[in-house]
């Protein structure tokens, strides 16, 4: 067989992960000829292939990124990118594609391989541990220990000068990596785009910090709004903590971790869980089971339709939101 490899929408660590191990083991075991397609679905329009072989991968899985680059292309918004697409995979001979991505690189393989008969596989990434057919999904746990130990570096800092340190952290509709990196890292307050926040009650949470002689952390998703529907000018951080030292007196700094959260090298359970992916990836390939998504249900990586994987984000459960609320103040 011929196997095209893609990586699209947004990098994250443990990219190159799943594509060493769809490598390894289509060519190892099985005896295909992969292709990697270069910045996501545009390397598909376009044509623009690489040539991948056990030597091309050998050393990439500690890398962040993606050897292959990465794009937001959209073959359906591009004039006659479908069209396009489907010569380029027929002048390549391309039997399959392994898509690896997120909400809108899954997206368009569903919808291609639905209405164009495309034969896709999917792999789910994103840091934002966003999509509902898998538990997890890699890059997830990297941004997480990376905005976690930002947060463990910001409490010495605020209290040496008794000020309140606002992290702002990626999630522009989901709060998961607020979530978990604020309840690992002993943030005050956690504010996710799911729950609108008051704003009279987190300044009364910073002024109760305070009254314990203890600077206050405050994690905030990127996505976060006030319950009073005010508009948020520029970043939700730099506002926040401008309302704060401006209600409460107390000076108030921000921190935008940014696209720190999606660099550098991945973690070890992104590095397994993207290598386990990329090989249940070969196996639904060696068994023609296109129009699948790889996921994560408890330990097994098992096989859900792609459409299931984008239908809808899944959010911060109000429960595990609750949970943290011990901790806020």
């Amino acid at each position: 067989m011929r196997v095209g490899v893609l990586t699209g929408g947004g990098d994250c660590p443990g990219l190159n992960a799943v594509i060493r191990a769809v490598v390894r083991k289509g060519v190892q075991e099985y005896g295909w000829t992969i292709t990697g397609f270069r910045d996501g679905w545009r390397g598909v329009v376009d044509g623009d292939t690489v040539p991948l072989d056990v030597p091309a991968v050998r050393g990439i899985l500690p890398r962040g990124g993606t050897v292959l680059g990465s794009s937001r292309t959209d073959p359906f918004a591009v004039p006659d990118g479908v069209r396009r697409l489907k010569e380029n995979l027929a002048k390549q001979r391309t039997d399959a594609l392994v898509v690896i991505g997120g909400r809108g690189t899954l997206g368009i393989a569903a919808r291609l391989h639905t209405e164009h008969g495309v034969p896709c596989v999917g792999v789910p990434k994103t840091i934002d541990n966003d999509l509902p057919a898998t538990d997890w999904t890699f890059g997830f746990d990297t941004a997480v220990g990376i905005a976690t130990e930002a947060i463990d570096r910001l409490h010495t800092t605020a209290d040496s000068h008794r000020r309140v340190l606002v992290v702002e952290v990626m999630g522009r509709h989901t709060g998961w990596i607020a979530l978990h990196a604020g309840l690992a890292g002993g943030a005050n307050v956690i504010l996710v785009p799911e729950q609108r926040f008051d704003l009279d009650q987190v300044c009364a949470w910073v002024a109760s910090r305070f009254e314990a002689t203890y600077a206050p952390i405050l994690v905030v998703a990127e996505g976060a709004r006030p319950s009073d529907g005010a508009p948020v000018p520029g970043s939700v951080g730099e506002w926040l903590a401008g309302e704060i030292q401006r209600r409460t007196g107390q000076e108030a700094r921000t921190t935008v971790l940014g696209h720190v959260q999606r660099g550098g090298s991945p973690s070890a359970f992104d590095r397994w869980l993207a290598t386990r992916f990329g090989l249940h990836a070969v196996d639904a390939v060696r068994d023609r089971a296109y129009g699948t998504t790889v996921a994560l249900r408890g330990t097994d990586v098992v096989r859900v339709p792609l459409a299931a994987a984008t239908d809808r984000l899944k959010t911060v459960d109000p429960a595990l939101y609750a949970e943290a609320g011990v901790f806020f103040g």
